[in-house]
């Protein structure tokens, strides 16, 4: 099968031998893949993929199922998108069963595509690791990302106000589209960030030049998820505040974690939020989508920084 791997800071389209489908695991037949920053980060060789996971670049993808091993609950012909420690962009990809979705009614496979990732990361930090409740004030940063445009839809779902940073005056418009009541641009006004908190709850993948700024903002008993390290890995934090204001810091981390967690995981997304996408509350922001052979033009587009919400990199022409 053919299969992309990340090369000396480029990108390949190799030959890959197809694997066994085991007890409790399907065999996908991808359409499509979703193109997230791990995999930037995988293809500069800067985040390898956890011990025994597949090499293959792509944490999500979309596509039918065509062969299930012993114990499964899917059938061959069922529609999926998966979530993936790796292996989705390739033609064909196995999975534990467990981690696998059905597509939301009315969605295409290639909207579906850009779900699992962000949508699972937006729910386990925001409501299952800081443990959000409704009325609380949120703050995200990087909020026209994938991961941003998730939270935002969340945090509307469940009645949280949430206000965002972003990388310019149409990537905040685009966030208050989704439903943020406001926010800041990062490079010009990231300090009036002050009067619209305090917050309860923050989601950063930024890290570094962030951390002072994320203390003061946060409420008493106030939740702070770090998830990536865009901005640098090194802070200083006035540990008296994180004291005296009782600031839970939590790193998180998804793609290292093991099979039983996302599997909860998932069941968790699959009842509590998979509903909503057929009820129209949830949408996939899905910009742009890129053919197989385009797939150094999908990695450049999203490292470009002006991407509002997801990249799809199609694998095959999806079936109707």
């Amino acid at each position: 099968m053919k299969a992309l791997q990340g090369v000396e800071g480029r990108v390949e389209w190799d030959e890959r031998a197809v694997t066994a489908c085991d007890v409790g695991q399907i065999r996908v037949r991808v359409a499509a893949a979703g193109l997230n920053r791990a995999d930037l980060l995988q293809r500069a060789g800067q985040y390898p993929p956890p011990p025994g996971a597949s090499d293959i670049l792509g944490l999500e993808c979309a596509g039918v199922v065509s062969e299930t091993g012993a114990g499964s609950q899917w059938k061959v012909g069922d529609r999926v998108c998966c979530l993936l420690a790796g292996g989705g962009m390739a033609e064909e990809v196995v999975v534990d069963a467990r981690h696998a979705l059905p597509i939301p009614k009315g969605l295409s496979l290639v909207e579906a595509a850009v779900l699992p990732e962000v949508y699972a990361t937006a729910w386990l930090n925001l409501f299952q690791l800081a443990r959000m409740q409704p009325g609380e004030k949120v703050l995200l940063h990087a909020g026209a990302s994938g991961v941003g445009s998730a939270a935002i839809q969340l945090c509307k779902a469940f009645g949280n106000p949430c206000w965002v940073s972003v990388g310019s005056a149409e990537r905040l418009d685009y966030c208050v589209s989704l439903g943020a009541q406001g926010g800041v641009i990062r490079d010009q006004n990231l300090q009036d960030l002050r009067e619209l908190g305090p917050f309860d709850v923050i989601l950063d993948p930024v890290g570094g030049p962030y951390a002072e700024l994320n203390l003061d903002l946060l409420a008493r008993d106030g939740r702070w998820v770090n998830i990536g390290l865009m901005g640098g890995r090194e802070a200083r934090l006035d540990m008296a505040k994180l004291l005296g204001k009782r600031i839970q810091l939590t790193g998180s981390t998804l793609r290292n974690r093991d099979d039983s967690f996302k599997a909860e995981l998932l069941a968790d997304l699959g009842a509590q939020v998979w509903p909503l996408f057929a009820e129209g509350r949830l949408k996939p922001q899905l910009e742009r989508s890129f053919a197989m052979a385009e797939a150094e033009e999908a990695f450049a587009a999203l490292a470009s920084n002006r991407i509002s919400g997801k990249i799809a990199l199609l694998l095959e022409e999806p079936p109707a």
